[in-house]
């Protein structure tokens, strides 16, 4: 696909960045994009995160063009490429979209606001939004948004971070609005989407997370904290990393079996879009 097909707004400039009218303003870390770069290619957390999409996408496959919303520097687009996919991505923050179009080669990269796009209706066979939505504060206005820009029986894709016990300064400084259960997801999406799949995911990480984030921010304490460090995402390879790796090994191929995964830090969803009749709002 080729973005001048599917939208008369979006123009490619000289780095080969499809630009909207304005500059995007999201809830996001101002030093987010640079930060996540940084680490992105040698987090263990990341690397899994990647894997188990990657399996949930091959087990609940798309047709046509998938929608990388908020999709940063590319990381995700980049291994769903080379999956076979055809992908666009579009990213309001320029770093990541820099990112994205330069250091990870991936073609049709958007820079702009889903509202300034101007795709058309029925153009995409997928959406996807990798720790993305917990960013929206009107969640469930942006899905009505999104859900026209799906063929009929178009896919959803989604992974969050989970549990509001576990909310700590790392939410705050990612500009988080909430954290979600099972529960909250499936009534969020009930409305205009289908659940196929829907998992924890992470599990080995809830205990750590709520001992070093949650709780001393509970304390009063890490509330300053920043989005990502490379000693949290193990980029390091030491000892500690290999024996999480090896504890999130059968989460992955849970995943790929279409298994589901009881608890977590972070949650996994595969949906397809309701007939337009059935979806209310329409």
């Amino acid at each position: 696909m080729r973005i001048e097909d599917v939208s008369d707004r979006l123009v490619r400039n000289s780095q080969g960045i499809y630009v909207g009218p304005r500059v995007g303003d999201v809830s996001y870390s101002q030093t987010g994009h640079a930060d996540c770069f940084q680490v992105e290619d040698r987090s263990f957390w990341f690397r899994h995160r990647n894997d188990c999409i990657a399996a949930l996408v091959t087990r609940f496959p798309y047709t046509g063009t998938l929608l990388d919303i908020g999709g940063g520097n590319g990381y995700v687009s980049q291994r769903l490429i080379a999956l076979g996919g055809d992908v666009v991505l579009i990213e309001p923050g320029p770093m990541g979209a820099l990112n994205a179009r330069k250091q990870r080669g991936i073609d049709n990269v958007a820079c702009a606001l889903l509202e300034d796009a101007g795709f058309k209706p029925g153009t995409f066979g997928a959406i996807g939004m990798f720790d993305v939505i917990e960013h929206i504060e009107d969640d469930r206005g942006f899905l009505d948004q999104i859900a026209p820009l799906l063929a009929a029986d178009g896919r959803l894709y989604l992974t969050v971070p989970c549990h509001t016990w576990l909310w700590s300064g790392a939410d705050v400084s990612a500009g988080h609005f909430r954290r979600h259960t099972r529960r909250s997801l499936q009534a969020l999406l009930s409305e205009r989407f289908v659940i196929d799949y829907i998992s924890y995911f992470f599990q080995p990480l809830v205990l750590p997370q709520w001992l070093l984030r949650a709780l001393p921010y509970r304390l009063g304490r890490g509330r300053d904290s920043v989005l990502s460090t490379a000693a949290e995402h193990g980029t390091s390879e030491g000892l500690m990393v290999r024996v999480l790796e090896r504890l999130l090994r059968p989460e992955l191929q849970k995943v790929m079996r279409g298994e589901t995964i009881r608890f977590g830090a972070s949650a996994l969803v595969a949906a397809r879009l309701k007939p337009r009749s059935q979806s209310s709002g329409t």
